[in-house]
């Protein structure tokens, strides 16, 4: 049977929220007219939740020996997969019965479209956003655009800088253009890479307002805090290799004082919270491994995208201050 749409739900100790997850799967109304898979890849699992997938008859388990992070695990999730969208789904979401329609049928529309992001709503909080789309300024932070706002707000379809991959989906045709997740990041940043490598190619990145779910946040490796000595790492050490990895020579010399001054301002951020050797590590760490990186290939026909990225990046500063002025 043809299959439309496969989720793919990574998952590592989701014992206390894979069911709920799950059910809301079972429920989609997108099954009264197209064909659904889903998959759920489990990341070596100390806790109950295997049993518990498994006890689901039309999920398809993929069981991984040992913990190989976020990336690899969506990787193989979509490598098993048959779909022509792949919708990617944290195991800490509970989806609305529409959900997985909405982002299909808004990506089905345009084929330039790469991705599309859900409106994400704090699962503990019903009145504020968790996330609306994600967006990367000059600076070197990405960031959730509507984080905190009002439920109320953010409810029209619009561009966005990258899709994100905790409740998202992605065209097939073009993830084997560009290829799959970076498996380098381990976890965080990867999505705002692969949808970087979406805009160099001149593909777009949108937001659906009716494709609603709330979200825990941080459940598999912060244990449901915003930050962890973990996160706060990788994190840094992604952002390194965003910049790196996706600027060619001349824009990231053009560039690097902006970084320099953004990876100097959340240092002295994050020291304040009492992460500030965990920020250091991570950006030395970066540093250090960023050559490991496979930089995107220059190609002159991407000139365009490029200016366009770059002004992009220095708008997305000024959408930042205003996003944390609405909260």
């Amino acid at each position: 049977m043809k299959c439309d749409v496969s989720v793919i739900i990574p998952n590592y100790n989701g014992e206390n929220f894979i069911a709920n997850c799950l059910d809301s799967m079972m429920v989609q109304s997108f099954s009264t007219f197209g064909h659904m898979e889903i998959i759920v890849v489990d990341d070596c699992s100390s806790d109950g939740s295997v049993n518990i997938i498994k006890a689901y008859d039309k999920v398809m388990l993929v069981e991984n020996p040992v913990n190989s992070g976020f990336d690899k695990s969506v990787n193989q999730g979509i490598q098993a997969s048959s779909g022509k969208y792949c919708l990617l789904l944290n195991n800490d979401v509970v989806a609305d019965p529409d959900f997985v329609k909405y982002l299909y049928l808004h990506i089905d529309d345009n084929p330039q479209i790469f991705s599309v992001s859900s409106k994400m709503i704090r699962f503990y909080e019903r009145d504020k956003l968790d996330d609306t789309g994600d967006f990367y300024n000059i600076l070197g932070w990405g960031y959730k655009r509507g984080d905190g706002q009002s439920v109320n707000t953010h409810n029209q379809p619009t561009a966005i800088f990258s899709t994100c991959a905790g409740a998202g989906i992605y065209r097939r045709s073009i993830l084997n253009e560009i290829g799959l997740f970076d498996e380098a990041f381990f976890a965080y940043m990867e999505d705002v890479d692969i949808a970087y490598r979406a805009l160099i190619n001149g593909y777009k990145n949108r937001y659906e307002p009716k494709a609603i779910c709330y979200h825990i946040g941080s459940a598999t490796t912060a244990e449901g805090q915003k930050y962890s000595p973990f996160k706060v790492q990788i994190s840094a050490r992604n952002n390194i290799y965003v910049a790196y990895k996706n600027m060619p020579f001349i824009q990231l010399l053009v560039n690097s004082p902006f970084l320099l001054l953004g990876f100097l301002i959340k240092y002295g951020l994050f020291f304040k919270r009492g992460f500030g050797r965990d920020y250091a590590k991570g950006i030395i760490e970066g540093l250090k491994n960023h050559k490991n990186i496979s930089k995107v290939p220059f190609h002159f026909k991407n000139l365009g995208h490029y200016f366009f990225i770059e002004g992009q990046l220095i708008l997305n500063v000024f959408r930042f201050i205003k996003n944390k002025i609405a909260k």
